[in-house]
């Protein structure tokens, strides 16, 4: 289905529904620290939405995430974008204001998900955004035989250690970056407990993958003191040919000066020594 449902109501209504894959209770909440709103599922926060100002996202990986992509195309050139997860479509909503007229697609396991996001908190006018409900790999895999391609891949599923382990194969990895246009760039996001060891194992499988492909391999954006310290969070991994620059040291500088801040960026060669070294 292609979604660009408005609703003339100024405020989420706080219905709760149940999500039909996982059983749990989902529903849209004023924040507590400010004048946006969180979408909740099984009573924990999964995403926040500034209605107001869609360009104004608070979780720093996140925030990570549109940096990247703003540092790898000029501003306001509309991109095909593939996110596997959707949560309150916060990026979906951040492209849209910045990159007017983007192709997005959305693959999203819980049927009633996305149409609750949509209908509680509407999306910016004009958004061309597709809704595919099912399995991240096994849809993506379908669009691929379609020869869809995209400009950036967005992988943003939980995938912890004995969770959905599928969609953290270097199988899946490779994957994801075939179906890259040329200058494209797939960015995964992991969370992992203190010491990071899921994350030291993911960059490895991505940088074989992405080596593997003819890439340079993966970098990593973090906050700097969640790495220094190994502690439980979420890092950043990006890889495609987009990544693979001739001068890592100017990727690297633009990024770290977009923050958010204290931050951290790792070319291919300090993610591949810092995955080594965990091991």
């Amino acid at each position: 289905m292609t979604t660009s449902e408005s609703r003339d109501m100024s405020r989420p209504s706080g219905r709760s529904i149940q999500l039909s894959a996982t059983g749990q209770q989902a529903r849209i909440i004023q924040d507590e620290h400010d004048d946006g709103w969180v979408l909740e599922v099984g009573g924990m926060i999964q995403s926040h939405v500034d209605l107001e100002n869609p360009q104004r996202i608070r979780y720093e990986y996140l925030s990570r995430i549109a940096h990247v992509l703003d540092a790898s195309w000029p501003a306001r050139l509309p991109l095909s974008l593939l996110h596997l997860g959707a949560g309150a479509l916060t990026l979906p909503r951040y492209l849209q204001v910045t990159r007017p007229g983007s192709a997005q697609i959305v693959i999203e396991l819980e049927r009633e998900l996305t149409s609750l996001v949509v209908s509680e908190m509407p999306l910016p006018e004009g958004t061309d955004l597709e809704v595919i409900v099912g399995d991240a790999r096994t849809m993506s895999l379908e669009l691929a035989e379609q020869a869809k391609c995209f400009d950036a891949i967005i992988l943003d599923i939980y995938t912890g250690l004995g969770e959905a382990e599928h969609l953290s194969e270097e199988s899946f990895y490779a994957e994801l970056l075939a179906m890259l246009n040329p200058s494209g760039v797939l960015l995964v996001n992991i969370g992992d407990d203190a010491g990071l060891p899921y994350f030291a194992r993911q960059a490895r499988l991505l940088e074989s993958a992405a080596t593997d492909a003819g890439f340079s391999g993966a970098w990593t954006l973090v906050d700097a003191g969640l790495l220094e310290r190994r502690s439980a969070g979420n890092l950043i991994l990006a890889a495609g040919d987009g990544m693979s620059v001739a001068d890592p040291d100017e990727l690297r500088s633009a990024l770290l000066a977009r923050g958010p801040h204290p931050a951290a960026v790792l070319d291919p060669a300090a993610t591949a020594e810092w995955g080594r070294a965990s091991t």
